[in-house]
């Protein structure tokens, strides 16, 4: 009995503290690897405290919110938005924090829009998101070395015949636009990898 105890209370430690949080300088070091040089400054940073909740880091007076790696996802993957998207990615991660699944937060918000309870900002917005890979992260420095950008500009409701571009991309890099039509339309543009 008491080695199933001691197993259970060592399983208990591995999943509250397994997560590696690191400290808020690094993890907003690392966040504004997503922001072009010029908006990194003024930027808003979230991140995570020691219990694995996702709290402010740095309050900016800039244009982009970023948030910093999700500690519980394999991978590096930091993001910056438009601040005027905020509204729509904070109640995305209220959701999540919820426990409801892409599909249900994106049925949830959908549903909020048409009432006016949850509001999309009008014209285009833009997110930018860097990520790589775990054995090329340090720690100890935020750097992160072979890093990937992908871009994702919102147009809420465009089509393909409002803006002329592909349901997907023919060749890599291209951009296209991805949901269209709805609240949720955006242009992707990941460019190739480098070999």
């Amino acid at each position: 009995m008491k080695v199933s105890s001691i197993l259970f209370l060592m399983f208990l430690c591995q999943t509250s503290f397994g997560q590696d949080i690191l400290s808020p300088e690094i993890q907003i070091k690392t966040a504004l690897l997503a922001a072009p040089p010029d908006d990194q400054a003024g930027a808003t940073v979230w991140g995570y405290n020691d219990a694995g909740k996702m709290i402010l880091l740095k309050q900016g007076n800039g244009n982009l919110v970023c948030l910093a790696d999700d500690p519980k996802e394999k991978g590096i993957k930091v993001a910056c938005y438009s601040k005027k998207l905020e509204p729509f990615m904070k109640r995305g991660r209220d959701l999540m924090a919820e426990g409801k699944n892409d599909a249900q937060k994106k049925e949830i918000r959908e549903q909020e829009i048409k009432t006016g309870k949850l509001k999309m900002p009008e014209g285009s917005n833009m997110l930018y998101v860097y990520s790589g890979k775990d054995e090329n992260y340090d720690k100890t420095t935020g750097e992160l070395k072979d890093g990937h950008f992908r871009y994702v500009l919102y147009v809420p409701y465009a089509t393909l015949e409002s803006t002329g571009l592909s349901p997907k991309p023919a060749i890599p890099g291209m951009p296209w636009l991805m949901d269209p039509g709805t609240y949720g339309a955006h242009i992707m543009i990941t460019p190739p990898a480098k070999k």
